[in-house]
């Protein structure tokens, strides 16, 4: 009897394929379906991908898709995976390890920021991918390095990478109105918030220059490094 697609998902995320003589045709797999949903999210968006159009990509029906995928959620693990198959980790280091934590997140974002919308499938899923459960092992690993209590390692595990998928989210958001920042410049910013009526926004008026200071990564370094730096 041929294998479920939930079945044929459960062997691809408990280990690699084995190695198969090369077809005349060349066969719709789990690496092509992946292939072709990240065309249409770097071309089209994330809110056009979908089963039927992943399938019209690669010249086929939506039910061949189905014989490797389970439904849409399945197919947005295989695209957090790809992502996180990017991530270098090193070897954790007691003495580096904050740095370390903050190097891999930095790939990870970047990885999230070249395909705008993604971050949306991350946030809304546990994953499941190898790739994906690398990362997570691998910063764990580090966290546990460094002297982390375990369960607190666990809870800024997920708080760090919620953090970081929510970062890139936004940014992704401000590039689908057509820009590469805000709306408003800061110098902008800056003059609307100096003319708030003084007697209810006192606070706002006399640090907007605060208020609106410092790049869109440079606020990314500070948070995670803020939660970083009071794990131990």
């Amino acid at each position: 009897m041929p294998a479920t697609p939930r079945e044929r998902r459960a062997a691809r995320h408990a280990a690699s394929p084995a190695e198969s003589p090369t077809p005349r045709k060349t066969p719709i797999t789990a690496d092509r379906i992946t292939d072709a949903a990240l065309e249409v999210v770097a071309t089209e968006g994330y809110d056009a991908l979908t089963i039927r159009r992943v399938a019209a990509l690669l010249g086929t029906g939506p039910s061949s898709l189905y014989a490797h995928i389970v439904n849409k959620e399945d197919l947005d693990d295989l695209l957090v995976g790809r992502l996180c198959a990017e991530i270098r980790l090193p070897e954790p280091d007691p003495e580096s390890w904050r740095d370390q934590v903050l190097d891999v997140y930095g790939q990870l974002r970047d990885q999230y920021l070249k395909y705008p919308g993604i971050p949306r499938a991350a946030l809304a899923m546990v994953p499941t991918h190898l790739e994906a459960l690398r990362v997570r092992e691998g910063i764990l690993g580090i966290l546990l390095a460094g002297g982390v209590e375990p369960q607190t390692a666990a809870w800024a595990l997920d708080a760090l990478t919620l953090y970081v998928g929510a970062y890139a989210l936004e940014r992704s958001l401000v590039r689908q109105r057509g820009h590469d920042d805000w709306v408003l410049s800061q110098d902008e910013l800056v003059s609307r918030f100096s003319a708030l009526p003084e007697d209810r926004f006192p606070l706002t008026r006399r640090h907007a220059v605060q208020l609106t200071s410092g790049t869109g990564h440079e606020r990314f370094e500070f948070t995670l490094g803020l939660i970083i730096r009071n794990l131990g």
